[in-house]
């Protein structure tokens, strides 16, 4: 799962230029704003944290004013976010379309974008109204006599960057059009016509099973559900085949389009206004701001001085580091990312195999998504609507003894597979620090887990507010490094910016595919059979695991959870399971998807951070292999004992 960046290399000509660079420069300035905003609520809940705290002086408004916000930023974002290629898709099929058959690959993308627009433009109907609603009602929130803020400008900024999204789909739609026609004027044979073709009659067939099959609720959901997974894996944007496919399945559930043209406006509009998903840019952001400011490469320096001297030592320095990055990033990718350039030369350089060094850097990286403060577990808790202060303690001993499983498993082979990991000695490097140095080193990480960590765990602040003080003290960490200067601080705003459109958009989807799942009775009727087989919690988990697993080939880790969650809770909730655990196994699951193939996420994050040529798809692949059956093993084991996770609480 990845972004795509778009061709530019030769833009259209003439008017079409014209409106082109117009509509960019509208989402750029949009994007550039909604940005800023975000970047507003770290100094506002800042501000009213330590007021609150400090001096009783609250600052009235501010949750409400995150809340109203974070619609407005998404839509604001989106249509910069489409621009830029961002939108997160599956493109192991696309990929080979795009390369071998250019009339398939630029058709179906063409598809795509005019099946976009079409949804954006009936989001723009439903936003424009509630708008007019709230500009001629007065609406307000707050209190009478107390704070009061008019919402009409909110939801105007919403309705005003659904337009431009739908502009910049318009524009996709033509390049994508233009380049099929291009791609179509060439002669010769395997261009992917034939391909366009079945793929545009299978659509209409099914749209037309669908409307005309005479089907019920749960086979009009089961059946959604297959036209998602069909779409998203031949390259469709997941949020846009999630409401599409959930637009049609209710529109045929309820015969009646406008329910349906109603439930996609309440999830636009609803879906993520609430305080707490203002978690996700802050968390987005002091993981940006702390890979500009090296903090990976010091913990990686600190780890290699302590366990020099132990069989795979730079193996488990590897690890090590990766875990303490963890405590405060809570991104597998930014991990990858980072330990990549600073951890796989010296490895080498040791003596290790290029395979077993890419390995351990992939593999150690799922940490990242399981170790407090994870953004998964963030996901998780708002849509199975659970405490992530709750996730974040229950994940602490599991993401502790996973990367102590990883350790024990790199001195093995260190030990008795040489011809995989290589022939690296113990005090392979002369790297001498003192323990004042060491602690200086680690001086940002310890400031920010207790900040962060201990604000959450000690009851004094929740997580959105941990957040806000986790990015400001990652921007003063950046700052006290020297490493915080305006072009950076402006990269990391704007990519904070990206990356929380994508996510939030994507959870937009979600709630409105949650709401056709409800509708279509198929939890209901899961749960009902399942308790007919006499089918057993760790039975069912067992399976969910092995399904969860093979979505991660094809699916990113928030895809996942947010189309089987709610599928999946319900049984859980009859079968007696505690959603706690149920999630911190879900993440586990999840994770192992970073690193199979054809996907594997993580995987391509290191071969892209490496130089070209330094290893291939197939040497990294194989170096994960150990790991990810030591978190295969270690899932079944939290199935069996669910008691991991559950200690501390």
């Amino acid at each position: 799962m990845t972004g795509r960046t778009e061709d530019t290399a030769a833009p259209p000509m003439g008017m079409g230029a014209r409106l082109d660079r117009a509509v960019g420069a509208v989402s750029y300035s949009l994007t550039t704003l909604g940005s800023t905003v975000i970047a507003s609520f770290m100094l506002l809940i800042c501000a009213d944290v330590l007021l609150r705290k400090f001096f009783s002086l609250p600052l009235n408004g501010v949750s409400e004013f995150v809340a109203y916000a974070i619609v407005a930023c998404v839509f604001c974002q989106l249509g910069a976010t489409m621009r830029a290629g961002k939108m997160i898709h599956a493109d192991f099929l696309m990929g080979g379309w795009e390369r071998d058959k250019p009339v398939l690959a630029h058709g179906a993308m063409a598809l795509y974008a005019a099946i976009a627009l079409a949804l954006l433009a009936l989001m723009v109907q439903w936003l424009a109204d509630d708008a007019a609603d709230a500009w001629r009602t007065d609406e307000f929130a707050g209190a009478v006599g107390a704070f009061q803020m008019p919402l009409w400008p909110f939801k105007l900024a919403t309705a005003i960057g659904a337009l431009v999204a739908t502009a910049e789909a318009l524009i996709l739609l033509c390049r994508h059009g233009a380049k099929f026609l291009r791609a179509l004027a060439v002669p010769g044979p395997g261009r992917g016509l034939v391909g366009l073709v079945i793929l545009v009659v299978l659509m209409a067939a099914f749209l037309l099973l669908i409307a005309y099959g005479d089907l019920s609720r749960m086979q009009l959901g089961f059946l959604a559900f297959l036209g998602l997974f069909a779409m998203v894996a031949c390259g469709m944007p997941v949020a846009f085949a999630l409401i599409g496919m959930s637009f049609v399945a209710i529109w045929a559930i309820r015969s009646n389009v406008d329910v349906s043209l109603n439930a996609l406006g309440i999830s636009a509009s609803g879906a993520v206004r609430s305080f707490e998903f203002g978690v996700v840019p802050l968390f987005v952001m002091m993981g940006l701001v702390l890979d500009r400011a090296d903090v990976g490469r010091d913990a990686f320096r600190v780890a290699v001085v302590l366990l020099r001297g132990v069989r795979g030592g730079l193996a488990n320095a590897t690890v090590g580091a990766n875990a303490i990055f963890a405590a405060i990033t809570g991104s597998s990718i930014a991990s990858a990312a980072v330990f990549s350039r600073i951890a796989v030369p010296p490895m080498v350089e040791a003596g290790y195999t290029r395979r077993f060094a890419v390995g351990v850097v992939a593999g150690s990286s799922v940490l990242g998504m399981l170790i407090p403060p994870s953004l998964l577990l963030i996901i998780y808790g708002l849509v199975a609507e659970t405490s992530i202060g709750a996730l974040f303690v229950a994940a602490i001993v599991p993401g502790i003894l996973l990367a102590v499983a990883f350790g024990l498993m790199n001195a093995t082979m260190a030990t008795f597979a040489k011809g995989f990991v290589g022939n690296a000695k113990p005090d392979a490097t002369d790297e001498r620090m003192s323990f004042g140095e060491m602690l200086a080193n680690l001086a940002p990480v310890i400031f920010l887990i207790v900040l962060v960590m201990g604000g959450i765990y000690g009851g004094l602040v929740s997580p959105t507010e941990a957040g806000a003080l986790g990015a400001l003290g990652a921007l003063v960490v950046a700052a006290a490094r020297g490493r915080l200067t305006w072009p950076t601080l402006k990269d990391v705003v704007l990519e904070a910016g990206f990356v929380t459109a994508g996510i939030l958009f994507l959870i937009i989807a979600a709630s409105f595919y949650s709401r056709m799942i409800a509708l279509s009775s198929i939890p209901m009727v899961m749960t009902q059979f399942i308790a007919g087989q006499d089918l057993t919690l760790i039975a069912f988990c067992l399976t969910y695991v092995a399904l969860v697993m093979l979505l991660g080939m094809i699916l990113d880790s928030v895809s996942i959870i947010l189309i089987v969650s709610p599928i999946a809770l319900p049984i859980i909730a009859a079968l007696g399971g505690d959603p706690i655990w149920f999630g911190v196994l879900t993440i586990i699951a999840v994770e192992i998807g970073l690193l199979t193939p054809p996907f594997g996420l993580s995987v391509f994050v290191v071969k892209g951070s490496l130089p070209d040529g330094y290893v291939t798809l197939g040497e990294i692949f194989s170096g994960v292999t150990p790991f990810v059956v030591t978190m295969v093993l270690f899932t079944v084991l939290m199935v069996f004992v669910p008691g991991i996770a559950l200690v501390l609480l």
